[in-house]
């Protein structure tokens, strides 16, 4: 193994265990802030630490020397000390043979206190997905769409409010409860999402992340098997995770939707998405993760590529695009426009959306997708170059440089399949 790999496997290690860690040092100690800073200390310890050797449980070491910084933190101020006894109790972290009691339910916990009432969802957002699924200030400003420094300033200050507003780490209060699960629905949405098309890295997907923003999506579902919204976000990843064995080849190379084998998607997941689905539409009160899980189920449902139903999927986005003004629906919704309504009405779409998106690889793409199915090959390749050169997923990359040298004829596969019929599975940016 090289020295390259072994910092990427202990980053890797970082980013799975860091969230947990955080969720239970502030449930033991009822300071989301403190704990999170606790946190990121013990990570800078354990990636100089474990250069020589991993821990038999890392969470557990994280915990333990997390927790010993919180209560140094305590100790530093005498007017902490009566807090330092209720927080520490004398307690240790869990040995390495020991489940971590309330792990579970502790991540659920810590994702209604960053979505609390003080803050906006511009703000809590963020926040969330920081703490709970552990992505770095740049790959949330990717998914927002807006500069490093702004999503830095953004978060800093959603710490300070919710500081200010004495957030504590608690199941908020049964009336306070639905007021959240606007903003603990997009933050699980957008943490699926970056597990499943990562922003940038080597790797073209984030399975952990992805299997992270299930479990507790899974488990806001148990405890509100009601609302049609949260069952409509668990069947839309479901139906999504349900491709993911064919999305890439053996090298790990991404493999577009219309040259997927659909004999490897996941049967199972997608007759569950599909149940859920169906039932919670049949409740009449229809929003817009349910219609994205719709247009999925649609995809999932074809027996090929080319049966698929394109005037369903066209009007589900006609519907969302109803519910919500946010641009990247608009910019999905062009394969399907483009298959019964032309492509010329489809490139209206694509340039209403870069009207907001701007300079977004992902407005390139469907741009170069729909040039490759006019027959227009010189313009797609420029297209796909430029989208290339825009993302910072290195799978992506690959691709997309290799959609352009195939279309510019320098490529040795001479494939006429089109490149880009994957567009309508990017991720959808949310309204900051």
């Amino acid at each position: 193994m090289t020295p390259e790999s072994d910092a990427w496997t202990l980053e890797a290690l970082l980013r799975e265990h860091a969230p947990r860690a955080l969720a239970i040092v502030a449930s033991r100690n009822r300071d989301f802030d403190g704990a999170e800073d606790a946190v990121q200390e013990a990570l800078i310890a354990a990636a100089e630490q474990w250069q020589a050797g991993v821990p038999d449980d890392p969470r557990a070491w994280l915990v333990t020397v997390a927790s010993r910084r919180l209560v140094d933190a305590y100790r530093s101020a005498d007017a902490r000390r009566r807090r330092e006894r209720e927080a520490w109790d004398d307690r240790e972290a869990p040995a390495a043979d020991e489940p971590a009691a309330g792990d579970v339910d502790d991540s659920l916990t810590l994702v209604l206190l960053c979505c609390h009432p003080a803050l906006t969802p511009g703000a809590a957002i963020p926040l969330t997905l920081r703490a709970v699924g552990g992505l770095t200030t740049r790959e949330i400003a990717a998914a927002f769409l807006v500069p490093e420094a702004t999503m830095a300033q953004r978060i800093s200050r959603a710490k300070a409010t919710l500081r200010a507003a004495g957030g504590r780490f608690e199941p908020p209060p049964e009336d306070a409860r639905d007021a959240r699960m606007r903003s603990a629905l997009h933050v699980l949405y957008l943490m699926f999402n970056e597990g499943y098309v990562a922003s940038e890295g080597d790797d073209l997907a984030r399975p952990d992340l992805a299997a992270e923003a299930i479990r507790l999506t899974r488990m806001l579902q148990a405890s509100l098997p009601a609302d049609a919204e949260v069952a409509g976000l668990l069947a839309l990843m479901l139906l999504t995770e349900a491709r993911r064995p064919a999305r890439v080849d053996a090298a790990g190379r991404l493999v577009p939707l219309p040259a997927q084998d659909r004999t490897r998607w996941n049967p199972a997941l997608i007759a569950e998405g599909v149940v859920l689905l169906t039932d919670a539409m049949r409740r009449g009160e229809v929003g817009e993760y349910q219609l994205q899980a719709a247009v999925a189920a649609v995809h999932d449902q074809a027996p090929s590529y080319a049966d698929t139903d394109w005037p369903r999927i066209a009007g589900l986005y006609r519907a969302l695009a109803r519910l919500t003004d946010n641009p990247m629906v608009g910019l999905n919704a062009a394969v399907a426009v483009a298959m019964t309504d032309g492509i010329a009405a489809a490139m209206e779409g694509v340039d209403a959306a870069a009207a907001a998106l701007g300079d977004h690889h992902r407005v390139h793409a469907v741009r170069a997708h729909l040039y490759e199915l006019s027959g227009d090959r010189p313009g797609a390749a420029e297209a796909f170059r430029a989208a290339a050169a825009r993302t910072a997923n290195e799978a992506e990359r690959r691709y997309l440089a290799d959609a352009a040298s195939r279309l510019s004829g320098s490529a040795e596969d001479g494939s006429r399949e089109t490149s880009g019929g994957d567009v309508e599975n990017g991720r959808s940016a949310p309204t900051p």
